[in-house]
C-alpha cells in the first residue's frame, strides 16, 4: 500500500533553512544600515547555501574572482593608436636667434668708425680700465699717453720714456677726451740720458733731447740722479736737438 503523504523534513533540512534565513535577514538588516538602494538584488539562495554549507565544513568560502580589464592594443596590434606628439617649446627658433645676435654684435664692435681704422671695441673702455687703479695707461683723441698714479694723469713725454719704463701698447686704453677730463694733470713722465764721459744731461721730450744747463735747473726740474740712463754717445747723438732747458740756456756744450 502505497502513502500520498510527503516524507517529514529532517532534523539537518531543518537547521539549515534557518540558518539560510538567518543569513539572509542579516544581510538585509546590513544594506538597510549601509543605505544600499531598495531595488538591490538580494543574494541568491545558492550563494547562501554554499556559505551556510562552508560554515558547517568550518572553511571559508572562496570569493567571487572579479572580472578583468581588457588589455589595452600594444603596438603593432589591432586597434592600437599612437601617442598624441608633444608640443615643441622652439629650442631650435631661439638658439638661431641668439647666435644671430651675437654676431651681430661682434661685427658692430669690429667695425672701424674712425679714419684710422679703430673699431668701437679699442675706442670704448674695457672692464679693467673701468678700475681706477695706479699704473693705467690711458691715450685721448691726441697723440699723448699718460700714466694714472695718485689719481693724477702724468703725460709720458717720449717714445724713449715709454719703452724704457716697461709699458707696451697693449696696455693701453683708448679713452675719449671726457674720460680723461675728470683727472687732474700731474708732473710729466720723462727719461734723462746721459752718455759716459761726457758732461750734459739730457731729457728725451717729443722725441727730441732737450741739454739741462746746470744741477740747479736739473732739481729746479724735480729730477733725481736715479732718473738718469747712461747709453752709447752715438745713440745719444743721433737723436733731434731740442730747446734747452730752460729754453734760453743757448747751446749746449760740444
Amino acid at each position: 500500500m502505497t502513502s500520498n503523504q510527503r516524507p517529514s523534513p529532517s532534523a539537518s533540512d531543518e537547521a539549515l533553512d534557518r540558518l539560510l534565513d538567518a543569513l539572509i535577514e542579516r544581510q538585509e538588516l546590513r544594506r538597510r544600515a549601509a543605505g544600499a538602494p531598495a531595488h538591490a538584488e538580494a543574494p541568491s539562495p545558492l550563494s547562501g547555501a554554499s556559505a551556510a554549507a562552508a560554515a558547517s565544513r568550518g572553511t571559508t568560502p572562496r570569493p567571487a574572482t572579479a572580472a578583468k580589464k581588457p588589455a589595452e592594443p600594444q603596438p603593432g596590434e589591432p586597434g592600437w593608436q599612437p601617442p598624441e606628439p608633444v608640443p615643441s617649446i622652439g629650442l631650435g627658433r631661439t638658439a638661431w636667434r641668439m647666435l644671430l645676435l651675437a654676431l651681430l654684435l661682434v661685427a658692430l664692435f669690429n667695425i672701424p668708425v674712425t679714419g684710422h681704422g679703430v673699431s668701437l671695441a679699442r675706442i670704448l673702455p674695457d672692464a679693467e680700465a673701468l678700475v681706477i687703479r695706479d699704473g693705467l695707461l690711458l691715450k685721448g683723441p691726441g697723440p699723448e699717453v699718460y700714466v694714472l698714479e695718485n689719481e693724477q694723469l702724468r703725460w709720458i713725454s717720449s717714445l724713449e720714456a715709454f719703452e724704457r719704463l716697461g709699458y707696451t701698447w697693449d696696455h693701453v686704453h683708448v679713452v675719449d677726451e671726457a674720460f680723461l677730463a675728470q683727472f687732474e694733470r700731474g708732473a710729466p713722465v720723462h727719461v734723462l740720458l746721459k752718455c759716459r764721459g761726457k758732461d750734459p744731461i739730457y731729457r728725451i721730450e717729443n722725441e727730441q733731447k732737450r741739454w739741462i744747463r746746470d744741477i740747479a735747473t736739473f732739481e729746479a726740474e724735480g729730477h733725481v740722479w736715479e732718473d738718469v740712463r747712461f747709453v752709447d754717445c752715438d745713440y745719444l747723438e743721433d737723436i733731434p736737438s731740442g730747446p734747452p732747458i730752460p729754453e734760453d740756456a743757448g747751446a749746449p756744450p760740444e
